[in-house]
């Protein structure tokens, strides 16, 4: 479904990503393990058309999508689940998911979507009429997943879904991202919280200091020494 072939991707003069390449099959979940600056979010942005790379080379679905605009991506059936949420404050939270239902494909079936991602979401029906700033930060992060669900993605990419949130509440995210997947949406999750994203992926790829150092199963990884003590903590 997705191909990222050498690519090369930063900031204006500063380079993050150095010859990254990555592939995403329909229908699994993959994951991007790293530390922090690793490029991890950099790849995910590049993929998702908010940066242009220097070189290499994206396709989707067949499809070189490699300098389409962010919207143009999202058009493709592409959304970007964002680090920190990144919800309207004072819009409420049925205003926020219909937000995500911008996508042309999706604005003429967005009340249909509403209801599908609604029985995934039981708490967040209890608060679609509250403002998006008065819930916690589970409850954001929930609205978040929805919202970027209600676009009705071929692939879903998340970043950082467990940053800053309980452990009780990390486990109901990586819940929602499997039954995401049972449903038919393709995954690509970005997350430093690496055992629990490795449990529920069937591949994954470590970044550092923009390169892919590792590309196994993610049974694999999780039994791969320098894994294990760089990132496991075994």
């Amino acid at each position: 479904m997705l191909t990222v072939e050498n690519i090369h991707a930063g900031y204006g003069p500063t380079s993050i990503l150095q010859d990254v390449s990555l592939d995403v099959k329909e229908g699994e979940i993959v994951t991007i393990v790293g530390a922090n600056g690793a490029g991890k979010t950099t790849t995910l942005r590049t993929i998702a058309g908010l940066i242009t790379p220097t070189s290499g080379r994206i396709t989707f679905c067949g499809e070189d999508i490699t300098r389409l605009r962010g919207d143009q991506v999202v058009d493709r059936g592409i959304t970007l689940i964002p680090e920190g949420r990144q919800l309207f404050p004072d819009m409420t939270v049925r205003e926020n998911l219909l937000m995500g239902a911008y996508r042309r494909a999706a604005r003429d079936f967005q009340d249909e979507r509403l209801e599908e991602v609604l029985d995934i979401f039981p708490r967040v029906r209890e608060r679609l009429h509250q403002t998006a700033s008065s819930l916690s930060g589970g409850e954001q992060q929930m609205v978040a997943i929805a919202r970027g669900m209600m676009a009705n993605p071929r692939l879903l990419m998340f970043d950082e879904p467990s940053l800053g949130l309980a452990p009780i509440i990390v486990s109901q995210v990586f819940e929602v991202v499997q039954q995401i997947a049972a449903k038919g949406t393709t995954v690509l999750i970005v997350e430093q919280n690496v055992y629990s994203t490795l449990k529920v992926a069937q591949r994954g790829y470590v970044l550092e200091n923009g390169r892919v150092v590792i590309s196994e199963s993610a049974e694999d990884l999780l039994q791969d020494d320098y894994v294990r003590q760089a990132y496991l903590g075994i």
